[in-house]
């Protein structure tokens, strides 16, 4: 199991370091931005686990970033900042971020609202599952459990890669995820490039938007990704 990919945006280079080199000892995967256009790039085509972010960035507020990520994202985001008035803080949180720390800080202090913010997003996670056990768009039935899909009545078999392909489409239903962000999910160290992508697309929509039912499922967004639709909302 990969260990919490942590989004580290700071523009401030001593304090990055002591912030990486914190996530490195403690066995965090990490990726580090100093610019806010930098993070919102980053966030988009890897999203991470946990993003730590600084307010005071050379480009743009951090406050901006958190209202740019929470129109996509629910992802957790932790400000460390050195603004320190009550005002500020409600700002952040306001906008949409997790947790509030102020610098100076302690990494134990640090090391411990990660640890928070990640049993929150797990227990968050398990709760949907329970409660999604199924997924269900018109004719198309998927039983996560069972890990088996269904047209109407009628099973249809796929393979692993268009079980997995079609599970992250249907958990993600109405937005659009980029072909890395897809690559990342279901191969990790992207083996497949974007072309052959593309095949795994085509077979798996052969098999759910096939006649009587012809639905149309999965949209393309040339040079973004794809798409699941919600059939209802085709006219």
């Amino acid at each position: 199991m990969n260990s919490p990919f942590i989004l580290v945006v700071e523009d401030d280079k001593p304090i990055r370091k002591l912030i990486t080199t914190t996530l490195e000892t403690q066995g965090y995967r990490y990726h580090a931005a100093e610019t806010g256009e930098a993070s919102i790039l980053e966030a988009v085509s890897r999203p991470p686990d946990i993003m730590i972010l600084d307010l005071g960035l050379p480009d743009m507020d951090g406050v901006e970033i958190i209202k740019k990520v929470r129109a996509w994202s629910n992802l957790p985001i932790i400000v460390v900042s050195a603004r320190s008035e009550d005002r500020d803080k409600i700002e952040a949180l306001d906008a949409g971020a997790d947790d509030y720390l102020t610098k100076p800080f302690s990494v134990e202090e640090l090391l411990a609202r990660l640890r928070v913010s990640l049993r929150r997003a797990r227990y968050d996670s398990d709760k949907l599952l329970k409660e999604a056990s199924q997924f269900i768009n018109g004719p198309l039935k998927i039983d996560y459990a069972a890990g088996c899909v269904w047209l109407e009545e009628e099973e249809v078999h796929l393979t692993p890669s268009e079980y997995k392909l079609l599970c992250l489409l249907a958990k993600n239903v109405g937005k659009v995820l980029t072909h890395n962000h897809i690559l990342h999910e279901i191969w990790g160290s992207h083996p497949y490039d974007v072309s052959s992508l593309r095949v795994f697309m085509a077979t798996l929509r052969k098999k759910i938007e096939k006649p009587p039912f012809q639905h149309k499922y999965i949209q393309t967004h040339i040079g973004i990704g794809y798409r699941m639709l919600q059939v209802n909302d085709e006219v």
